[in-house]
């Protein structure tokens, strides 16, 4: 295991906690020794542990019966690969209460509009161990398949999120549902609110080039960051029970920027190699503004505002945001449709 100074140092001396970012079984495990409280995991990266590693899956998915239909088969290769991860944090679950010690499990992609679809999946894949996480799209059917999940006590990572009111909106509604739960004398499941730092400030890019908005690229890779800076003293302000989570990450910088804030980071081990080349003294950055002329210049182009205000957007417009359809159509086409390419030959 390579030692990476900066993330014990973040989980020791701050309230940020990190989850790892892959469903490979050999990097959780190496990750936990660097102080990881959790896993994230989508289809895309669920295929890429079935490519990387098949030998490892072959046996674990052999006995998967063959008389399911196909779609039940695509969830039985989600559930046995998720149910390892989850396993290997169970421990820092009950440790933690269940604050920490989650695994991830999306629904199906092809369906971010579909509630019914939606709810009755999410509830398939909260039984498959105490600690999942259930994945939903920040779509304005995803967050009123949020609410109904928080009603039932189901912890639920709202995700394919990259701006403020989505995170807004997310925190909105868990409330809500939290609410309802309590009423009903249901213990309440945790709210994981994703800003996808990386993908934001991908599109702001490719936007800003078609306009020839006059900003630097030492503007565009702040896009995200600023967006989660903002969110963190909103979600500190109004008192939310949800914790963001910062993910897609693109560089240290971006772990560098968040740290300090009582908030879960989730890093790729991409990301946490070259977390690793980073050398101390370290020090919490997260209270610390983005650039005001920054966000001046990011603001000429409009679909930064949209972004970063907290009315930028209403919940019917999520998903026909760019940088959303554009996540989607990734999640189903390098994620879901290799996993049940798998599922067909079984």
């Amino acid at each position: 295991m390579t030692e990476i100074k900066f993330l014990k140092w973040m989980t020791a001396q701050t309230p940020t906690r990190w989850w790892h970012d892959s469903a490979i079984p050999d990097e959780i495990q190496a990750s936990l020794g660097n102080g990881a409280t959790g896993v994230t995991t989508n289809p895309p990266l669920v295929a890429a542990s079935l490519a990387a590693i098949p030998d490892h899956w072959q046996p674990i998915l052999r006995d998967i019966p063959k008389t399911l239909d196909h779609a039940a088969k695509v969830e039985s290769v989600l559930e046995r690969i998720t149910r390892i991860a989850a396993q290997l944090v169970e421990p820092i679950f009950h440790a933690t209460a269940g604050a920490q010690g989650y695994a991830c499990a999306q629904v199906n992609p092809r369906r971010p509009g579909d509630v019914d679809s939606m709810f009755a999946m999410a509830k398939r894949l909260h039984a498959w161990a105490p600690n999942i996480a259930v994945k939903l799209p920040v779509t304005a059917a995803g967050l009123n398949v949020l609410e109904e999940c928080s009603a039932l006590g189901i912890t639920v990572t709202a995700t394919v999120s990259f701006t403020l009111p989505q995170v807004l909106a997310i925190a909105e509604r868990h409330r809500k549902g939290l609410a309802r739960a309590g009423k009903a004398g249901i213990k309440p499941g945790q709210c994981f609110a994703v800003v996808m730092v990386g993908r934001i400030d991908d599109y702001l890019r490719d936007v800003a080039e078609d306009n020839r908005a006059a900003v630097s690229e030492a503007d565009l890779i702040q896009c995200g960051t600023a967006i989660m800076k903002r969110a963190a003293a909103i979600f500190r302000e109004k008192r939310y029970e949800a914790v963001l989570l910062p993910a897609g990450m693109r560089g240290a910088y971006h772990a560098t920027e968040l740290a300090g804030a009582n908030m879960t980071l989730s890093i790729h081990p991409k990301i946490q190699a070259m977390i690793a080349r980073l050398n101390g003294p370290f020090e919490p950055r997260s209270h610390v503004p983005v650039e005001a002329g920054a966000i001046q210049r990011l603001s000429t182009i409009r679909e930064f505002v949209r972004a970063y205000e907290p009315d930028g957007m209403q919940p019917e417009e999520f998903i026909g945001y760019g940088v959303v359809q554009r996540t989607l159509a990734q999640f189903v086409e390098t994620g879901w449709a290799p996993i049940e390419a798998v599922a067909a030959k079984l």
